[in-house]
């Protein structure tokens, strides 16, 4: 396996991405500003991705096989602050021939573990000259198993 970021305390779910809030990730009010949340989906599913053995990279290069987000939904519940430590976590919701729906939840890396957001990332795999939809690569699906 590789040496992915796994989370200091516990997360309730299967993946969590460890991520410290810098000033470029906030505000004037000194707050994440509500984009950024995205970012830390995404690196947060990079990592599961890379912590599976799946290099997206490599699939792009040989197979043109690439990742696209379709859907995104999110729910602001809390804000984070400059310097607060943060888990992202993954987990998997629907399964799709041609894609994932991610179920991601943001919360305080603390005692207190206070969820801050949520959201729903439906990712779908698609061939790059024609971005037209492709069936999950044999890899994720047996890591997925």
């Amino acid at each position: 396996m590789s040496d992915t970021p796994r989370p200091q305390s516990p997360s309730r779910e299967p993946f969590a991405l460890p991520v410290r809030v810098y000033w470029e990730d906030t505000d004037a009010g000194g707050v994440v500003y509500y984009a950024n949340y995205l970012k830390f989906c995404e690196r947060a599913r990079t990592e599961w991705l890379r912590g599976l053995g799946i290099d997206q990279q490599r699939l792009a290069d040989t197979e043109g096989l690439l990742f696209v987000v379709s859907t995104a939904e999110v729910r602001y519940l809390r804000p984070a602050r400059l310097d607060d430590a943060l888990l992202v976590g993954v987990d998997i919701g629907q399964r799709r021939g041609a894609s994932l729906e991610f179920v991601q939840r943001v919360r305080r890396d603390d005692e207190s573990a206070a969820l801050l957001v949520e959201a729903r990332v439906v990712v779908a795999c698609v061939q790059a000259g024609s971005m037209r939809p492709r069936r999950l690569p044999d890899a994720l699906l047996q890591a997925l198993d």
